[in-house]
C-alpha cells in the first residue's frame, strides 16, 4: 500500500479509522491505528457522558475532547483526527477546540460543513476533510469553501450506503446500485481532479470496506485511501466494552437492519431487544438533559439516541444497540489492531499480485 498526503502531511498507511460514537473510538483505538501508520480518529459524539466534570453536558463534551486528544498524543506520535457531526448542537465549539488542541485532521459529516474553514486560526495546521455521499455534495462544498474562504478541502471522504451508523442516503437508495460506493467514488474523484491546478484533493473511500481486496479495488478506482470503522470494533484497543465487541462477533447477516434514527437519517444497526422495544413505543424520552443534536425534538423522538448508544458502549445492550457496517457479521474474534493491519496488508498483497 502506498502512502498519500492530506495537505502537507504524509500518511504512510492509506487507512483512516472511521470515527465511531458514542465512546467506541476514543484515544485508545485512535492511538493504536495511528501507531500503525494510519489516521486514528476520535469521535466527538457523546463525550459529555464520559466526562461529567460539570452539570452542563455540552461543556463536558469540550472537556472530554481536550482530554481524549491529549491522551492520544501521549500514546502516539502518529496522525490523530477527530470526527465531528455537523448535526451536533456544539459543532462550532468542538471544531474550535480541535483546532486549539492542534489535532491533525477534522472529519465532518452528518450534514454539510459549509463554514468549517471560518474556524481556522492564523498558523493553524489542522486539515479539514468533509464527509460526503455524492459528487453533488462534494462539488457544492468545494465551490462554497473556495468562494467564501478561498480554501479547498484537504481531502474528501466519500461514504457509501454500506457504512455503519447514520447514512447520507434515503432509505430507498441504500440498496440501489446507482448509489453503490463503486459508482460514486469515480464521480467524487472527478470533482477533486477538477481542482487539480489549484490543490491536490485526495479522495478517501468509505462504507462497507472490510478486506485488503476491497482496499485494492477502491484504490484502483481512483481513491487515495480508505476509511474503515467496523473492522476495528472487535479489537483489544477499541474503547467500547467487551460486551459491545462480542455483539459483532456473534452477529449474523440477517441481524443487520436499517433503522430510523431520531437524528432524521436512516442508520445501520444490529437488531435486538432495545430496537424491538422502540418499535413497541416503550422507549420514548420524558425529557432531554443533553440537547446534543440540532434536529432532535425529544417530544417527537421515539427514544434518546445518545443514551441508547452510551448504554451499548458500556455493555448494557438491553438499553441500547450497536451501529454496524454492512459486513459486521464477518467479525470472528477479538484481535489487536496490529493483527488487523497485518491481515489487511497480506490480503492487499494477494489482490494486487494476482
Amino acid at each position: 500500500m502506498k502512502s498519500f498526503f492530506i495537505g502537507n502531511r504524509e500518511i504512510s498507511l492509506p487507512i483512516i479509522q472511521g470515527g465511531m460514537g458514542v465512546g467506541i473510538s476514543l484515544s485508545g483505538l485512535a492511538a493504536a491505528v495511528a501507531n500503525e501508520g494510519g489516521v486514528g480518529v476520535i469521535s466527538c459524539a457523546g463525550l459529555g457522558l464520559f466526562y461529567k466534570k460539570t452539570p452542563d453536558y455540552l461543556k463536558n463534551c469540550v472537556i472530554g475532547l481536550r482530554e481524549e486528544i491529549r491522551k492520544a498524543r501521549e500514546k502516539t506520535q502518529g496522525v490523530i483526527g477527530v470526527n465531528i457531526m455537523v448535526a451536533l448542537s456544539n459543532f462550532s465549539d468542538m471544531v474550535r477546540t480541535s483546532i486549539e488542541e492542534k489535532v491533525d485532521v477534522i472529519f465532518a459529516g452528518a450534514g454539510l460543513p459549509f463554514d468549517m474553514p471560518s474556524y481556522l486560526t492564523e498558523g493553524s495546521k489542522t486539515k479539514l476533510v468533509p464527509i460526503v455521499s455524492s459528487a453533488r455534495a462534494a462539488k457544492i462544498i468545494c465551490a462554497k469553501w473556495l468562494n467564501n474562504y478561498n480554501y479547498l478541502p484537504d481531502a474528501l471522504v466519500v461514504e457509501g450506503p454500506k457504512a455503519g451508523g447514520h447514512l447520507g442516503f434515503k432509505k430507498e437508495q441504500i440498496d440501489d446500485t446507482a448509489y453503490a460506493l463503486e459508482n460514486i467514488v469515480p464521480e467524487v474523484v472527478a470533482v477533486a481532479e477538477s481542482y487539480h491546478d489549484t490543490k491536490k484533493i485526495p479522495v478517501i473511500a468509505a462504507g462497507g470496506i472490510s478486506s485488503g481486496k476491497d482496499i485494492a479495488r477502491f484504490l484502483a478506482l481512483g481513491a487515495s485511501a480508505v476509511q474503515m470503522g467496523t473492522i476495528f470494533v472487535p479489537t483489544e484497543e477499541c474503547d467500547a466494552s467487551i460486551t459491545f465487541k462480542e455483539e459483532y462477533i456473534k452477529s449474523h447477516k440477517e441481524d443487520i437492519r436499517i433503522i430510523e434514527s431520531p437524528v432524521g437519517m436512516p442508520g445501520r444497526a444490529l437488531d435486538g431487544e432495545f430496537i424491538r422495544s422502540v418499535k413497541e413505543g416503550k422507549e420514548r424520552p420524558k425529557q432531554c438533559s443533553f440537547h446534543c443534536i440540532k434536529t432532535c425534538d425529544y417530544v417527537r423522538s421515539p427514544y434518546c439516541i445518545i443514551k441508547a448508544l452510551y448504554n451499548a458502549a458500556r455493555g448494557n445492550m438491553r438499553k441500547g444497540y450497536a451501529f454496524v457496517g454492512a459486513n459486521a457479521y464477518l467479525s470472528e474474534r477479538i484481535s489487536s489492531v496490529h493483527e488487523v493491519i497485518l491481515r489487511l496488508k497480506d490480503e492487499f498483497r494477494l489482490a494486487t499480485t494476482r
